[in-house]
């Protein structure tokens, strides 16, 4: 299994399941990151935390530990 955060920067993926529990599962859906989504990593701060992402026409920056929650393809 291939999580978000093992993502390079400049890859592409597409999003395969979302985990997590509670509020923290349904804010990552709410930001748009649902099963069938592609995502591009764009950047990584300098200490590796956070990451930014472009999906849906917008950048969006996670914590890393909420991208390690999210299964991924490699496209």
């Amino acid at each position: 299994m291939t999580t978000l955060d093992q993502l390079k920067i400049g890859s592409s993926a597409t999003i395969i399941a979302v985990g997590g529990e509670g509020a923290l599962r349904r804010r990552l859906l709410d930001m748009g990151l649902t099963p069938k989504t592609t995502v591009l990593l764009r950047k990584v701060a300098p200490m590796g935390d956070p990451v930014e992402l472009y999906l849906r026409g917008y950048s969006l920056t996670i914590r890393k530990d909420d991208a390690a929650k999210i299964e991924i393809k490699e496209v």
